[in-house]
């Protein structure tokens, strides 16, 4: 479908897919074996953190959605840390706060969980809109401000966020503004038959769901390596155009009542990189968007239907594909 003229030239001048593909492997080795038969859930999810985006979990409880990011934040190395979101948590039990030390007679910053490589904010919904606003500088710019002071978070700074469906007891909803700084959505869903039976054989006398991710595959410094190569994917004009015409269409949607923003659409055009590059492609094809368009706008547009699901396909048949020249 995409245009492949000068597709050598790029080759020759770029870094091949092939350096990073052990790496690659690696992480859906240690996914695949951790989450039974979601072979697609793990592609998505890899591509997510190859986009430098952050990543929402929304499912019922008991699917292995935690498990899955712990894999993840196994996998990818650096610092981890947790955070169990209940309704009585503080913003400054996430971004941390200032104490007063009588010894030395200052004030003295204590770190939060946000100064991390891989935060797990787990039940993100369950914490009141105050605490879930505690994430919002954190994810948009990679920083917090405490007391006026900004403390810079790490460059690989990477929000893995679960959920429980929105009428779910206890639940809040997230706002639009902190839903647009995730890169996408993703339901897990329930295993197939021959996963389950699989699960089941492999807890008898106390296996570990885990054990396939207990070393991590890539550091920090290669992971930001990796991910900046993805960004250098090439989008020929013609895919662009696509993107920014499936934008406009969202837009006017006669069910949508708050389209895609142009930064929705800058990480629709990221992870569409990502896939290209999980696929073995320094190049960007239409494909590649339409197959990452749901996880990526269900997460970001809202309106009056039932299905994002027929929503999104709707989109996508009512905008011409773009064809090879």
């Amino acid at each position: 479908m995409d245009i492949l003229a000068a597709q050598n030239e790029r080759r020759a001048g770029g870094v091949s897919p092939c350096k990073f593909q052990p790496a690659i492997d690696g992480l859906r080795e240690s996914l695949n074996a951790t989450l039974k038969g979601k072979g697609e859930v793990v592609e998505l999810v890899i591509a997510c953190l190859l986009a430098q985006g952050h990543l929402l979990l929304e499912d019922l409880p008991g699917l292995g959605k935690t498990t899955l990011a712990k894999a993840l934040a196994g996998a990818v190395g650096g610092r981890f840390a947790r955070v169990q979101c209940t309704p009585d948590l503080l913003p400054t039990d996430v971004t941390g706060f200032t104490i007063f030390n009588q010894k030395t007679r200052e004030f003295e910053f204590v770190e939060g969980p946000v100064f991390s490589d891989v935060l797990l904010a787990d039940e993100i919904n369950r914490a009141t809109p105050r605490t879930q606003s505690a994430l919002f500088e954190a994810m948009a710019e990679r920083q917090v401000t405490i007391d006026k002071a900004t403390h810079r978070l790490t460059d690989s700074f990477f929000v893995i966020a679960t959920q429980n469906p929105v009428d779910s007891h206890g639940a809040y909803p997230l706002p639009e503004a902190q839903l647009d700084r995730f890169a996408m959505k993703l339901t897990v869903g329930y295993p197939d038959r021959d996963s389950e039976l699989e699960m089941l054989a492999e807890n008898v006398g106390g296996g570990d769901r885990s054990r396939g991710v207990r070393e991590a595959i890539l550091t920090p410094q290669s992971l930001q390596e990796l991910q900046r190569h993805v960004a250098s994917v090439h989008v020929e004009e013609n895919v662009r155009r696509y993107l920014v015409d499936l934008a406009a269409a969202t837009r006017s949607h006669r069910d949508v009542t708050l389209g895609l923003s142009p930064r929705g659409l800058l990480t629709w055009q990221r992870v569409a990189q990502a896939r290209a590059h999980l696929r073995g492609r320094d190049f960007v094809t239409p494909d590649d968007v339409q197959e990452v368009a749901l996880p990526v706008l269900q997460v970001r547009l809202s309106g009056d239907y039932d299905s994002p699901r027929a929503t999104i396909e709707g989109i996508l048949s009512d905008v011409d594909v773009p064809v090879a020249k």
